[in-house]
């Protein structure tokens, strides 16, 4: 049986914390869904109606282009251990990029390292949580490096040129508003 609520309590917020894989789901006017597996510790519950998580420079930049036209995003945490549980955020989120005014206190919460392109910071405006019983069971063996390792030897010069021409989602949305420095 579903439960929502309209904050995250602490019992959810250590759920949260406890989880090393979330998803990503955002949408935006004749555009494909978007939904993105992130990890990495890059998680914050910052109060109980506002979240935000690094975001690395990777392939698209899909999530934010959708948040740039429509706002909506949620968010999805599911436990594959026990007990099964799936514990969803919904709400509305927008990128703090470094050169923002906001970067500074928000960063402070995360180790920021090479290849962190934003933060997305997100007003939870709802959740929801529901048994996850046709969840599988699973063990985490062990966290990928590779995109760390990857962008501790990329060089962010020549980052922007390899990526700067990428203003563009999938669909052909603007992937920064036009006030948006180039990402580093």
């Amino acid at each position: 049986m579903s439960e929502f609520a309209e904050r995250i309590v602490e019992k959810q917020a250590a759920f949260i914390a406890r989880q090393p894989v979330f998803f990503v789901a955002t949408a935006a006017p004749d555009a494909r869904i978007n939904l993105s597996p992130k990890g990495m510790d890059t998680f914050r519950v910052l109060t109980p109606n506002r979240v935000a998580w690094l975001d690395y420079g990777g392939s698209g930049n899909e999530t934010n282009a959708h948040l740039l036209a429509d706002g909506r995003i949620t968010v999805m945490f599911c436990a594959f251990d026990r007990p099964a549980l799936i514990y969803r955020l919904y709400g509305r989120a927008r990128a703090v990029l470094p050169q923002d005014s906001e970067w500074d206190a928000l960063s402070a919460h995360f180790a920021i390292e090479r290849g962190v392109r934003q933060i997305f910071d997100m007003a939870v405006e709802s959740t929801q949580e529901s048994c996850g019983w046709a969840v599988p069971e699973m063990t985490l063996k062990a966290e990928r490096q590779t995109l760390r390792k990857y962008h501790a030897q990329e060089d962010p010069a020549e980052r922007l040129v390899k990526y700067g021409d990428r203003d563009r989602s999938i669909d052909g949305l603007p992937v920064r508003s036009p006030t948006m420095l180039p990402y580093n």
